[in-house]
């Protein structure tokens, strides 16, 4: 059964959007939110919260756009680790 990141990945963005209740298909970038700074914490929480490694060719904004795809990019991480 997959586990279901997403509260905890809507936890983490939430420190940054304080005044939104993020939906899980929002898009971050979309809403003016993201910087590069948010951007990199991104990057760094799903690496230390869910034990994947993030490569360059990762990067791609799609895979970060919103909860859901946060989410579905760390299953496809762990499914091919």
């Amino acid at each position: 059964q997959m586990t279901d990141r997403r509260p905890r990945i809507k936890e983490f963005l939430s420190k940054f959007f304080r005044q939104h209740d993020l939906a899980y298909d929002e898009d971050i970038f979309a809403l003016g939110f993201v910087n590069s700074l948010l951007a990199l914490q991104l990057v760094s929480f799903v690496e230390k919260e869910f034990g994947v490694a993030v490569e360059d060719d990762d990067l791609d904004l799609d895979n970060f756009r919103t909860v859901d795809r946060i989410a579905a990019f760390v299953e496809r991480k762990l499914v091919a680790a």
